[in-house]
């Protein structure tokens, strides 16, 4: 019991739940409406939720007119950058709920994933400016930020991997505990 959960000690729980339900608000009322302005029915809906090649790119860029790329480097500049903190701040909160401070080395997955987010975010405006100045794309800004994507996402993977196993052992925890009688 000692390396998991201080019932006595609920502050991380109020964090976690308040940064949960900031993140499903963020989510509801800004991330998810702000980015309508460059969706379209087909194609691909953003750049950051799959490993992406130079036509996946030209493809999205050309798929869009020059308000909806415009939206979408908005977007890169602020919203999702704001989101990437908000979700942060949310999964690492559960880790330090789950593992209590002793661990907070195991936030280091969730850190780096927004860190790769940011950069990820810097590279797709590099390749829309060289985009909407050139018509073309540079294959090395392409492959790095799909490279940073998949750490991104391998990164998200380890956070959510993470979180189970605190649950798991919360879980554990909670149903061995000796009943009072």
């Amino acid at each position: 019991m000692n390396k998991i959960i201080n019932p006595k000690n609920h502050k991380n729980l109020y964090f976690a739940i308040g940064f949960t339900l900031v993140f499903i608000l963020y989510i509801s009322f800004v991330w998810v409406p702000l980015s309508s302005c460059f969706s379209i029915d087909i194609g691909i809906k953003s750049l950051g939720l799959a490993n992406y090649n130079i036509e996946m790119v030209q493809g999205f860029f050309q798929a869009r007119d020059q308000a909806q790329l415009f939206c979408y480097s908005q977007f890169l500049k602020f919203w999702d950058v704001i989101f990437a903190v908000i979700s942060t701040a949310m999964f690492g909160s559960w880790i330090v709920y789950f593992f209590k401070s002793k661990r907070l080395l195991l936030v280091a997955p969730t850190v780096l994933g927004m860190i790769a987010d940011w950069s990820e975010n810097f590279l797709e405006l590099l390749m829309l400016k060289t985009y909407s100045n050139s018509g073309a794309i540079s294959e090395t800004l392409v492959s790095l930020g799909s490279g940073l994507n998949i750490f991104k996402l391998t990164m998200s993977g380890l956070t959510w991997l993470i979180i189970l196993v605190g649950i798991i052992l919360a879980l554990k925890t909670f149903l061995t505990k000796p009943k009072l009688t």
